[in-house]
C-alpha cells in the first residue's frame, strides 16, 4: 500500500502519495541511549523492519512478533508499535449517537456508489452491444439464446465457484482505473486497518489495495483487497471459545477501522460492508444474538475509535 504515518519515524519507507492520515502520538524515544545517534538507530530500524519481512515471508509469525516486542523501547525496535491505551468502551444507543453528531447510517451501511455506478454502466453497454451485434451480424433468435445461456453460465460459475471474484475483480480495475475518488478511498480505507492494528500492537503482516493486487499475490480470485495481520493469538483465544474483552476491543476496532476512517475523512462510507459482516458473525458467535445488541455493541466500537482518533 505505500503509507507515510507521522509517528515520529515509525516507517522511514515507502509512501502514500494520495490522502495521507496523519495522526501524531507521543512515543517513547530512544534518548538517554548513550553512543547511538537518530542515524544510526534509523538504519537499525530499518534492519529490524527487514528481518521482520524475512521471517513473515517464511510464515513464521511467532518469531516476527517476538522479534518486534523484544526491541520494544530499545535502539532499532519499532517506535509506537502498540503504544496507544484505548479510552473506555461503552455500548450507545441511536439516539445518543444523533446526539453526539454521528450518524449510524452512513458508517454500518455502506454503499459503494461509484462501483454500483459501474455496474450499472456496463450491464447497459452489455444490453446496448448485445442490441448492436444482433443488427451488425444478423444473429438469429436461437444464437442469441445460445450466447445469452453461455454468458449466464459462466456468471454463475464465477459466483458459485469464486464467490464473484472475477466480477469483482473486473469492477474494482475498472474502479481504480477510471475514479481517482474511489482509487484514494480504497488507500484510505486500509491505512485505516493497518495504522490502528500496528498502534493497538497487532502487527501488520500484508497488504493489497486492489482485487488485481490480490490476485497477483494471493493467485486467487476469492481474495479481494484488504489488511492481513499477525493474529495467532487472537485465533487462539476464538478456538478456545473463550475471548477476552480486551482483545475482543482490540480487534473489533480494527475490523471496523476501514469505515471509521472513511467517516472522519469524508463524512461517510462507502466501503468495507464485508468487515462489518464479519465482526457481526463474530458477535453473534460469542452469544451477542440479537440484532440490537450487535448494532449497539459495534456502535459502541466506532465511538471507541472516533474518540481515540479525535484525542
Amino acid at each position: 500500500m505505500g503509507m507515510v504515518i507521522q509517528c515520529g519515524g515509525l516507517f522511514s519507507y515507502p509512501r502514500l502519495k494520495h490522502g495521507v492520515v496523519r495522526i501524531r502520538i507521543a512515543c517513547s524515544s530512544e534518548a538517554g541511549v548513550v553512543g547511538t545517534s537518530d542515524l544510526d538507530s534509523g538504519v537499525l530500524r530499518l534492519k529490524v523492519l527487514e528481518q521482520v519481512d524475512k521471517e513473515l515471508a517464511k510464515g513464521k509469525e511467532r518469531e516476527a512478533l517476538s522479534l518486534v516486542k523484544d526491541l520494544q523501547g530499545k535502539p532499532g525496535g519499532l517506535r509506537c508499535f502498540g503504544a496507544v491505551r484505548q479510552v473506555p468502551q461503552r455500548l450507545y444507543t441511536l439516539d445518543e449517537l444523533k446526539l453526539n453528531g454521528i450518524d449510524a447510517s452512513s458508517i454500518l451501511s455502506p454503499e459503494d456508489t461509484t462501483l454500483g455506478s459501474i455496474e450499472r454502466s456496463l450491464q447497459v453497454a452489455s444490453a446496448l452491444g448485445g442490441v448492436v451485434a444482433w443488427s451488425v451480424f444478423g444473429l438469429t433468435q436461437q444464437q442469441i439464446l445460445y450466447l445469452s445461456v453461455g454468458l449466464l453460465f459462466i456468471w454463475s460459475l464465477d459466483l458459485i465457484s469464486f464467490n464473484g471474484g472475477a466480477s469483482s475483480l473486473v469492477l474494482d480495475t475498472i474502479g481504480h482505473t477510471l475514479s481517482q475518488k474511489y482509487h484514494n478511498r480504497v488507500i484510505q480505507h486500509e491505512a485505516g486497518h493497518f495504522l490502528i492494528a500496528y498502534l493497538l500492537g497487532v502487527l501488520p503482516k500484508g497488504y493489497t489495495c486492489s482485487s488485481l493486487e490480490a490476485l497477483r499475490k494471493e493467485g486467487s480470485l476469492n481474495v479481494q483487497a484488504g489488511t492481513a495481520f499477525v493474529d495467532f493469538e487472537f485465533l487462539d483465544e476464538v478456538n478456545t471459545g473463550k475471548v477476552s474483552s480486551s482483545m475482543l476491543n482490540k480487534f473489533s476496532c480494527i475490523s471496523l477501522a476501514g469505515v471509521a476512517t472513511e467517516y472522519i475523512l469524508f463524512g461517510y462510507s462507502e466501503g468495507g460492508l464485508s468487515d462489518i459482516y464479519q465482526l457481526d458473525g463474530l458477535l453473534k458467535g460469542l452469544g451477542i444474538y440479537t440484532k440490537e445488541g450487535r448494532l449497539s455493541s459495534k456502535m459502541g466500537y466506532i465511538k471507541h475509535y472516533l474518540n481515540f482518533a479525535s484525542s
